[in-house]
């Protein structure tokens, strides 16, 4: 395996890290606003 390889696997993992927290967030939004989940429980 090269350097560059190495690099292309990180890389891809801390963009797939990036979504898995927007997309954790979105839907953390959309209980508070439904009402499923209290506001005062998300910091």
């Amino acid at each position: 395996m090269s350097a560059e390889e190495g690099v292309g696997r990180e890389r891809r993992l801390a963009v797939n890290e990036d979504w898995a927290a927007t997309i954790a967030g979105l839907v953390l939004l959309v209980l508070v606003l439904a009402r499923v989940v209290p506001g005062w429980l998300v910091p």
